[in-house]
Formats: structure tokens, C-alpha cells, sequence
């Protein structure tokens, strides 16, 4: 494979999943590690993402969160929309991190009242903005490739929460794989997640359809939601039809 489609592959996996693994590059590209890290700091060099120990980040995973930095924002500020009539006043609500998360957080209304309990230090920032809602940061070691807080103690602190919705963004779904992820510490946190909420809604654009990665979260049947930018009757959305998930 050529660098040029080998940078051009990498990029298509940060756009997707935000953070990508040196060493599930090094499998998926069939290449050393010295060549995986040697087209990482070009990308680094020319702005295109953001390197950190093990991997890399999208550029859209930082503090300000310019919006011209984030993928399929349009796509995503869709999904925020179509997700707003699953929040009601007086809810306790938990959320993972991600740009859309943080997309959706930008579209509630103003007067809300809700209590938030997060995991990502970015969405309760943002959930700070608003005068009624009550925030509550999830506390533990921060992982820098996830940008949330993890550990024993997050987890611990997330099965004493009965919450009547959870809002969760995902590096992939599949009909019959379900919720998947790279990362083994995220997966126990959104396993924890699901566990401790009433109602579950995956926010997925399009593009992360039909993708499995190799560690599972959950199967679709512990999923109740589905949003994406695509309209419900979509071909695409069919299977997901006939296991049973709500789709918006």
C-alpha cells in the first residue's frame, strides 16, 4: 500500500472513531510499527490530527472545540435535533463523551431542568452553560485517547446511579456484532452505563453503521434507541428495524 493511501486510510479511521490505535494500524495496514509512527508525525506535521502515547486523536478532541474541526458536523447537529424529545424535564440523564454528545448538549433548550451525571470533563463544560441543569462530573483517572474519566472508582461510581435515560456515542454499531469498541477500559465503563439506566440511546451517524470492532459492549437487544442523520425508513436502517430498536 502506498503512504498516500495509507494516510488516507488513517484519516478515515480518526474521522470515524475520533482516536485510532498504533497498533491496531499496524494489523489493519500490514506494516511495521516505525512506519505506522512515521505516517502519524507527517499527519501530526501537516495539522491532520493529534498524536498521544499508543495512537492519535481528531482534531476535533480538544478543550475549545472549534467546530470547523468536527466530522460530519452537519450530520451530527442533526442527530443533536432528532435526540431533543427524548429529554424531559426532571430527568436524571447520563452521558458518555464525543462531538456528538457534545453536539446535542449544544441543542438543549434553554430552560430545561434535568440532573446530568458525565464522564467527559468537554459535555460538562457545555452542560455548565445552562442555568437549570444540574452537573455532575464523574470523577476518576482521565484518559487522554477517550478523553473521559475511567477506572474502578468511575465505575463504582456510575452502578450508584439509577438514571432515567442514557445518551451514548459509539465507534461502531452492527445488526448482529451490536455496540462495539477498541478500547477495553471504555468498554467497561459504557457496560456499566447501560447496567445502571432505564432507557438507552445510541447517537451514530451513518458511516459508523454496519462496522464491528473487536471488543463488544452490548448486543442490540440492551439498546431502546437509535438516532441517526438518516431519515427512519432509510434501506440502511432495516435490520436494525427488525431487531427490535426505535429509530429516529
Amino acid at each position: 500500500m502506498l503512504k498516500r493511501e495509507r494516510h488516507d486510510y488513517i484519516m478515515r479511521q480518526i474521522n470515524l472513531h475520533n482516536r485510532v490505535l498504533t497498533s491496531d494500524l499496524v494489523q489493519q495496514l500490514n506494516v511495521s510499527e516505525d512506519t505506522i509512527r512515521r505516517d502519524l508525525q507527517e499527519l501530526v506535521d501537516t495539522q491532520q490530527l493529534h498524536k498521544v502515547h499508543g495512537g492519535a486523536l481528531s482534531k476535533s478532541y480538544q478543550s475549545h472545540f472549534d467546530d470547523t474541526e468536527i466530522y460530519a458536523r452537519d450530520a451530527k447537529v442533526a442527530i443533536a435535533k432528532k435526540t431533543l424529545p427524548l429529554i424531559k424535564d426532571g430527568m436524571v440523564i447520563l452521558t458518555g463523551g464525543g462531538t456528538t454528545i457534545i453536539e446535542l448538549v449544544k441543542q438543549l433548550p434553554t430552560h430545561l431542568q434535568a440532573t446530568f451525571f458525565t464522564i467527559s470533563p468537554f459535555v460538562a463544560i457545555e452542560l455548565s452553560k445552562y442555568e437549570k441543569i444540574e452537573v455532575i462530573l464523574i470523577g476518576g483517572l482521565f484518559s487522554k485517547s477517550s478523553q473521559v474519566t475511567y477506572g474502578g472508582h468511575v465505575i463504582s461510581q456510575l452502578s450508584e446511579i439509577n438514571a432515567d435515560l442514557c445518551l451514548l456515542g459509539t465507534s461502531a454499531l452492527h445488526a448482529q456484532d451490536g455496540l462495539t469498541d477498541t478500547d477495553w477500559e471504555i468498554n467497561q465503563l459504557k457496560k456499566t452505563m447501560l447496567q445502571c439506566s432505564k432507557k438507552i440511546a445510541v447517537l451514530c451517524i451513518s458511516e459508523k453503521l454496519n462496522i464491528s470492532l473487536r471488543l463488544k459492549v452490548a448486543a442490540l437487544q440492551f439498546i431502546d434507541c437509535l438516532v441517526t442523520e438518516l431519515d427512519p425508513d432509510a434501506p440502511e436502517l432495516e435490520h436494525y428495524h427488525m431487531k427490535g430498536l426505535v429509530i429516529y
